[in-house]
């Protein structure tokens, strides 16, 4: 997809902050992060969300989670992080890219819903 913002990082278009890239997967710091460790990790190929992923998809989407724990502590968050995948509009999702967030630091997030 040409105007994703994703796939404009992907691509070198658009700076981000790299903390991971590989053949599949790229991970970079969230540009308003709400956590001490706020790293986004996305496929380099566009997939719009979970809603849209194939059996082709599966080996990306487990590398992505392959190299969460590896982010995580390089980070800052050796005891425990959330990962969370937004899909769709009910979801919250706001770039339609697939894309996990990798959330933690020092302290443990808090709850994970809100009333």
């Amino acid at each position: 997809m040409q105007d994703c913002l994703f796939c404009r990082i992907v691509r070198g278009e658009i700076p981000a902050a790299k903390v991971f890239e590989d053949d599949d997967v790229l991970a970079f710091k969230d540009i308003q992060p709400q956590r001490p460790v706020h790293v986004l990790v996305i496929p380099k190929k566009h997939i719009t969300s979970l809603a849209h992923v194939g059996e082709a998809d599966a080996p990306v989407l487990g590398r992505m989670l392959a190299v969460a724990n590896q982010i995580a502590v390089d980070q800052g968050s050796p005891d425990g992080f959330r990962s969370i995948i937004n899909t769709g509009r009910v979801g919250g999702q706001e770039v339609m890219h697939v894309h996990m967030h990798i959330v933690g630091g020092q302290e443990p997030v808090g709850p994970m819903l809100k009333r």
